[in-house]
């Protein structure tokens, strides 16, 4: 089953009567080796970005709207067997009729992946991480504007993400029993009984008597031995297994960046020492540097800096000391493969398959999105949603579809424009400042020998656009408080349960002196 076909098959069990309509990007694998940029080694890695979007249609013959988005990363690490599930960000427009499709959506993307029987690539390993931030908007620019729109607050988000990530072991425990599961979070500044307290009258508990695989770990998993890391430790002579053998780097993360200024402080004040000149021989050309300063250039305080220590220190850092709760997620699944499964020959890693388009698509889905439409209302929703669709569309088609300016996208018919310059049409989405000059930024060790896939209407028909219609018995009213009063959503009294009657009391007047 493909991931369109699996993230349909979960939306169509959704109560009401509405029409899904979902597009589906998968890129085809290339090289990176970025991942551990200040492991020695550095683990070959290969990297596929996913961006779904979901669209609602309330009516059949009705105009639909786009509701939901997810954009992620899938690593593939074949020196340890492991994968990398790098979940970016996950957006609604608050425009979807209720339930919201957005938690089904995620778990079964999730759940996807976190089966071996249906993860698209050969690891035995995978591990799941994300980093939860509650923020107005994430994918659908002015989204936040929308009256309709209800974000979580920050605990609400944590809460949420770790019941999602409960139901979705939950699932697989109890439909793989071959599954080691280890979920771990942490929330910086904040311990174990803290955290605790924060989250547990927001989290659904699992039950008493339920596995140890469902017991959260209140910290970080790089001290554990169970469950490979995707980087392999430090194996040549001389090296040392440092932290960037530990934390991996993903774009827009605030462990990335946090990495990157241990990597090149020197010091404890935070003073970044100056390069080392090269020593000057009898000659007039200056002699190489030796192994050893290869070895310590762009590793900073590296190796002083324990994943304990790290952890400690993360809590002080701007991203997690700014007022609001944040969460890491770390969820680590293993199930190793049979002597049958390891002899079959598995194709390359980065060989494109079926359905996948090109990284160069993606991106500029993304920064169409981005940087071409506008949620702040219905009507511009509906606006963006045709736009967007149709250039997906146009792309397998091999058509220029994507706007050529912002203006193109959001017609104001209030009064005439002044044109403005054509910008260039594949626009970089926008993201975090760049990372410092040094050996974080590595080039490809060689070409990808395959050719990035094009894509066609049929690849766009058989794997990326699919819908699925909705027709179950309606989401029941929500509860009534007491006094069987309907509450804002415009609930009503629940059958069978007995209408409880407020009196009220009279104050007795005082006489007349």
């Amino acid at each position: 089953m493909s991931l369109r076909d699996a993230l349909l098959a979960s939306l169509a069990t959704l109560p009401g009567r509405r029409e899904f309509h979902i597009h589906v990007l998968v890129s085809a694998p290339r090289k990176r080796t970025d991942l551990y940029p200040y492991a020695k080694p550095r683990p070959r890695a290969y990297l596929q970005d996913i961006v779904i979007l979901l669209s609602e249609q309330t009516t059949f013959d009705g105009p639909r709207v786009v509701v939901s988005a997810i954009e992620a990363a899938l690593y593939n690490i074949p020196a340890t067997s492991c994968g990398i599930l790098y979940i970016s960000k996950v957006d609604s427009t608050g425009q979807a009729s209720r339930p919201s499709p957005t938690a089904t959506l995620v778990r079964a993307f999730l759940r996807y992946y976190a089966d071996p029987s249906t993860r698209p690539i050969a690891a035995d390993h995978l591990w799941i991480q994300l980093f939860a931030r509650a923020q107005g908007q994430y994918l659908f620019p002015n989204s936040a504007e929308f009256s309709g729109k209800k974000p979580l607050a920050d605990v609400q988000l944590c809460a949420w993400w770790k019941r999602i990530l409960t139901d979705v072991t939950r699932e697989l425990r109890e439909s793989r029993g071959d599954v080691m599961i280890r979920p771990y979070y942490l929330l910086p500044g904040y311990n174990e009984l803290e955290a605790t307290q924060s989250l547990r009258m927001l989290v659904v508990h699992p039950p008493a008597d339920a596995p140890a695989e469902f017991a959260w770990i209140y910290g970080h998993p790089y001290s554990q031995a169970e469950t490979p890391l995707p980087c392999p430790p430090a194996t040549k002579e001389g090296n040392q297994t440092n932290l960037g053998h530990f934390i991996p780097s993903f774009d827009d993360d605030p462990k990335s960046r946090f990495m990157d200024e241990i990597a090149h402080t020197t010091n404890a004040d935070g003073v970044s020492s100056p390069k080392r000149k090269r020593r000057k021989t009898g000659g007039s050309r200056p002699e190489p540097p030796s192994d050893d300063e290869d070895e310590d250039r762009g590793r900073g305080e590296l190796n002083k800096v324990s994943p304990e220590e790290f952890w400690e220190r993360m809590s002080f850092r701007q991203e997690c000391i700014s007022g609001v709760v944040t969460a890491f997620f770390v969820v680590a699944l293993s199930s190793p493969r049979n002597h049958e499964q390891l002899t079959i020959s598995a194709p390359s890693p980065l060989a494109p398959q079926p359905g996948q388009v090109s990284s160069k698509m993606v991106r500029r889905v993304i920064s169409t999105l981005l940087n071409h439409h506008d949620f702040s209302t219905r009507e511009r929703a509906l606006r963006a949603t045709e736009t967007l669709e149709s250039a997906i569309k146009g792309l397998c088609e091999d058509l220029a579809a994507v706007p050529s300016s912002p203006k193109a996208a959001v017609k104001h018919v209030e009064r005439p424009t002044t044109p403005e310059p054509v910008p260039s049409l594949l626009l970089e989405p926008p993201r975090t400042p760049p990372r410092r000059a040094g050996d974080s930024h590595l080039p490809d060790i060689s070409p990808n020998p395959f050719p990035d896939p094009v894509a066609s209407l049929e690849t766009y028909h058989s794997y990326i656009y699919g819908s699925v219609a909705v027709d179950n018995a309606p989401l029941p009213p929500r509860a009534v408080p007491a006094g069987g009063q309907a509450d804002s959503a415009g609930g009503a009294d629940q059958p069978g349960q007995p209408r409880v009657t407020v009196l009220a009391v009279r104050k007795k007047r005082k006489a007349p002196s």
